[in-house]
């Protein structure tokens, strides 16, 4: 069973209250879940939707047809009705003779007990038709609005009432609550991750789509003892997070692509200081300011090569959900190990859009910080000693006997006293490179490969257009033998799997959201290999299974 739900009106009209209370509810009666927003950068008006797909299997992205459209005004009939499935029902106040309208008078019946909650009318009529009782919507419902009381018992009365204005016209089945499930978009995921690290503190400036990150972590910082902080741009969010790791805290910023631009200075001080930062870039379309609320993967090109010179850093691109809390994760360690940068690359897809994943296992996490264990050290704390692998004790201030722990954005020499001599330079830059020989031989991964033996093609992806290509992958089973290749580091860049397929002769079809094949460029930039094909897409939405199906057959068939 595969349903999809769009709920379509303006922004104010509390969509999200009505994706929130239908996802937890579907989950709760046993379904997969994966929801979707599309919505306009502005505060109230323009058409917004959200997609709600469930299933009794997984599902990995959005799909296209509409099988319940829950119309909360008359453009968004306009909009969608020829989306609709063949068995696809629009729950509208707009009177119709379509067969598949059902038209209620949300606006009359939320008039008689709160005005306010029209959305709640909309959320009965659709458990109706659907033919699921409400036990679990009203759950849901108490649990929203659980710190406005007042508005509990109104919003009851017109989940009633909606559910007694329509006929069942579907039956789905009650498959019974699963244990060991949980939701959860993308920016929570990352949050997430980061809480379990031992994040400390977090600073970041407010730009769509990153914000998520930022109002889930205030959100948890009394419980978890985490310090928040808006700060006044992303110059000041990265500095500020530079400092708090300077001082011993964990800490990370993040932002999106326009505010990654002015975090570069910033990024290349953490990588002269050799401070770990952890940075989530939620990426959106551009340049300047783009399209605010949509999706893109522009930003790769620009995270491998951010601020001048060279420096060692690492780009983490997670493929999902669930993968974003463990990658997440990933990132703080690495970061410590190392004395780097690490860079997130998510999306707007990836970071707004919610998918029910297995129960976080936090068994294997270990927190491991890599900072000195001495209090006293012998003559003067070399904070940049020269080491075999590059890596140099550190200290955080006050935590040495009578030393104090220096940083410089000047080159400098082992001590952190500036210098301007030929050879210490040489010794630094060679110094800092040596890290990253070391953290390819002892912590990269290798791409994940799943699909037959011997693929006569190779999807390859990074980061969210994973889910959908493997959809694809799956549809187009019966007509090609298809192997996909997911990538989750992308610098420094693994290369043992794709050679080993490519050597096998497999051809490679890279998936992107951008308009010139970035990774394509990427890889073959550092490994020689290219591209057979590009399936590229720039309009600001992500990919469907479906569409790369299409596509995938397209471009093979030229």
């Amino acid at each position: 069973m595969d349903f999809n739900i769009v709920i379509a009106g303006e922004a104010g009209q509390g969509l999200k209250t009505v994706e929130s209370l239908l996802t937890k509810t579907f989950s709760r009666h046993g379904y997969y879940l994966f929801s979707t927003k599309d919505y306009m950068s502005r505060i109230r008006g323009g058409h917004n939707f959200m997609q709600v797909r469930i299933s009794d299997e997984k599902v990995e992205g959005p799909t296209e047809e509409i099988d319940l459209l829950l119309a909360l005004n008359e453009e968004s009939v306009e909009i969608h009705q020829n989306e609709m499935s063949e068995r696809g029902v629009i729950i509208t106040s707009l009177e119709s003779d379509s067969d598949q309208v059902i038209t209620i008078d949300a606006k009359s019946i939320a008039k008689e007990v709160n005005p306010r909650a029209v959305n709640t009318v909309f959320v009965g009529a659709a458990f109706k038709i659907m033919g699921l009782p409400t036990q679990e919507a009203k759950k849901a419902l108490k649990e929203h609005f659980a710190k406005k009381e007042s508005v509990i018992e109104d919003n009851l009365t017109l989940l009633d009432k909606g559910y007694e204005a329509v006929k069942e016209v579907f039956e789905l089945e009650d498959l019974g609550a699963k244990e060991g499930r949980m939701i959860i978009d993308g920016n929570s995921a990352v949050g997430l991750g980061a809480a379990l690290a031992g994040l400390s503190f977090y600073a970041a400036y407010p730009m769509s789509p990153s914000t998520g990150i930022l109002t889930y972590l205030a959100g948890k910082q009394e419980e978890l003892g985490i310090v928040v902080e808006q700060a006044e741009d992303e110059i000041a969010a990265i500095n500020m997070a530079i400092g708090g790791t300077y001082s011993g805290m964990r800490s990370m910023t993040g932002t999106s692509g326009g505010g990654l631009a002015l975090m570069a200075e910033g990024v290349g001080l953490a990588g002269i200081t050799e401070t770990p930062i952890v940075i989530a870039d939620v990426q959106r379309p551009g340049p300047a300011t783009g399209l605010p609320t949509r999706t893109g993967q522009g930003d790769l090109l620009f995270a491998v090569n951010i601020a001048q010179d060279e420096f060692p850093l690492m780009v983490i691109a997670p493929k999902d959900q669930e993968d974003a809390v463990y990658q997440t994760f990933r990132a703080f360690n690495l970061a410590d190990k190392y004395q780097i940068p690490v860079i997130i690359l998510s999306d707007q897809f990836l970071g707004d859009s919610s998918k029910t994943i297995s129960e976080i296992d936090i068994s294997g996490l270990e927190i491991n910080r890599h900072l000195m264990d001495a209090v006293e050290v012998e003559g003067e704390y070399k904070r940049y000693k020269y080491t075999e692998d590059g890596i140099s004790p550190r200290a955080y201030p006050g935590q040495l006997k009578d030393q104090v722990v220096l940083l410089d954005s000047d080159e400098h020499d082992e001590f952190a006293h500036i210098v301007e001599d030929g050879e210490t330079r040489n010794k630094m830059v060679e110094k800092r490179a040596r890290k990253m020989e070391k953290l390819k031989e002892e912590d990269l991964l290798e791409a994940e490969y799943s699909g037959p033996e011997d693929p006569d093609y190779i999807i390859v992806n990074w980061g969210s257009t994973a889910g959908p290509s493997n959809e694809a992958r799956k549809i187009l089973a019966d007509e090609f033998k298809i192997g996909q290749l997911i990538f989750n580091d992308v610098w420094p860049l693994p290369e043992k799997m794709l050679k080993e397929k490519v050597e096998a002769g497999a051809e490679l079809v890279f998936v992107e959201n951008n308009s010139t094949a970035q990774f394509a460029k990427l890889i073959r930039s550092e490994t020689g290999i290219k591209a057979d094909y590009n399936i590229l897409k720039y309009d600001g939405r992500p990919f469907s299974g479906l569409e790369l199906a299409r596509r995938f057959k397209e471009e093979v068939s030229k």
